[in-house]
């Protein structure tokens, strides 16, 4: 990516792997902060992302231990990507179940982005004493959109998935790639760094010399396919503490008739953020990092 301006960070994040051989594979992650502290926080990223797409937003937390985690089918996780009979998005619960023994001895903060959020959000929901408090930015919560489950025909044709599936994936190289994305699409409100980042974990090598994304089209489709509907009961039923940052347009935390009910007890808090798209973490890294320092001190 020479040539690409690039955010000053003050430590570079390290990479871990963490193997789960009841999964199948290793879980790849990138550790910010202190290697010798608690673990502070674990994030899960968006829908074809990775933990690298995040560096320039986590990094600036610090004094905190935070490990980005990459969802099997992402970055440099081996774990494998049945795509038939995986259970829906329970399947990165899992994952992270097996996973947080390992890397956590006490409760930790869960946050992430979108899917990420929602993987939290199942995770917390099936081990409440192994997490303390969520921050979720946008996440997946569609709970009047359940019938859809019952009409994959519907969810097949779905613009999520067909795009997904249209995807290009391959280029001669990782500049080409950035420069396809540059100013685009969904990447059109990201920095430089940010964009950067996602590119340089997002794609790997391929035997013609060329690079592929590391999260293959099919698998990104069978993830906006395969919306679990314990979601949204996970939110209802998971006792800790609960922040949620919602996107002003295009938001797939869908929750809006619901929000009396939801924060009545205080337990849920939820803030529609002005002027961001479901690519709030990006857009506003700045209340990402001020939500999450103000968990991880509680």
């Amino acid at each position: 990516m020479d040539g690409q301006a690039v955010e000053p960070i003050t430590e570079a994040p390290r990479a871990r792997r963490f193997p789960l051989p009841s999964r199948g594979g290793e879980i790849a992650a990138l550790e910010f902060g202190p290697a010798d502290r608690p673990l502070d926080i674990l994030f899960c990223h968006a829908n074809g992302f990775n933990a690298l797409t995040y560096r320039s937003i986590l990094a600036p937390l610090e004094g905190l231990r935070i490990l980005a985690i990459d969802l099997r089918g992402h970055g440099a996780t081996t774990l494998p990507t049945p795509i038939e009979d995986r259970n829906g998005w329970k399947i990165y619960r899992d994952d992270i179940l097996a996973l947080l023994p390992i890397v956590a001895e006490a409760p930790v903060v869960m946050a992430g982005h979108s899917m990420g959020g929602a993987s939290s959000l199942l995770a917390a929901a099936a081990a409440p004493e192994k997490v303390r408090s969520l921050v979720l930015f946008d996440p997946v919560l569609m709970p009047d959109a359940l019938s859809a489950a019952a009409a994959p025909s519907a969810v097949a044709q779905s613009p999520m998935v067909q795009g997904a599936l249209r995807r290009r994936a391959t280029f001669a190289d990782k500049a080409a790639a950035f420069a396809a994305y540059r100013g685009r699409g969904a990447f059109a409100t990201w920095s430089e760094a940010q964009l950067a980042d996602y590119v340089e974990a997002g794609f790997v090598a391929t035997d013609d010399g060329q690079v592929t994304l590391a999260c293959a089209p099919a698998w990104e489709a069978s993830n906006f396919a395969s919306y679990d509907p314990d979601i949204y009961p996970a939110l209802v039923a998971e006792p800790c503490p609960i922040r949620i940052l919602r996107a002003e347009t295009g938001s797939t935390c869908r929750i809006e008739d619901r929000l009396p009910d939801l924060t009545a007890s205080g337990r849920v808090r939820v803030e529609t953020v002005a002027g961001t798209s479901h690519f709030l973490p990006m857009e506003r890294p700045d209340l990402v990092r001020q939500a999450l320092w103000a968990v991880a001190q509680v």
